[in-house]
């Protein structure tokens, strides 16, 4: 147990999870024809890389993984305002592409609705779909992931974190 809350999710699960999550993303897509993946900063990014690394590896080619910023984008900016962005790289383009949005945590949806205007903004793909490592439940729009590592049912007032070796040093998702 994590000295700041229960770990739910440690790094071989996650490894297994985003292993699962690559192969249906595959399935789906019958192959990697087509497909761009598209990680929402901050921890979707690391994400969306390791995913990117493991279709890489069944497949034997890489396909195009990009980042993605929706600060921008958010409904929230009047009340938070001293978000930072990050910086959006897209290269090649989404125009036709079957565009997976990776991020760490499904929460309220917002986000995600946060990248879908932004994405309007870069072009226009064929369809997008959604992966997240997990989905907490306590949706307030009607958004569903396509790609799910943990469906995690928690309490409004509980808080999951994501640690990425990335950007954290480890591994594991916690819940406080």
């Amino acid at each position: 147990m994590s000295p700041s809350g229960r770990t739910v999710l440690d790094a071989r699960d996650i490894t297994r999870a985003l292993t699962r999550i690559s192969h249906e993303i595959l399935e789906r897509n019958k192959g990697s024809e087509g497909l761009y993946l598209l990680g929402l900063h901050t921890r979707g990014v690391p994400l969306a890389h390791r995913i990117g690394e493991k279709i890489a590896a069944v497949e034997g080619h890489e396909i195009p993984v990009g980042s993605l910023d929706v600060t921008m984008y958010r409904d929230d900016l009047r009340s938070q305002p001293t978000r930072s962005p990050h910086k959006t790289s897209v290269p090649g383009g989404i125009d036709g592409k079957v565009v997976v949005l990776v991020d760490d945590v499904l929460f309220s949806g917002r986000t995600i609705r946060a990248a879908l205007d932004a994405l309007n903004d870069l072009g226009r793909p064929a369809s997008v779909r959604l992966a997240v490592l997990v989905d907490r439940g306590h949706r307030e729009l009607p958004i569903r992931a396509d790609h799910v590592g943990k469906n995690l049912p928690s309490a409004l007032a509980e808080r999951v974190s994501v640690h990425l070796a990335e950007l954290d040093g480890t591994d594991e998702v916690v819940i406080a």
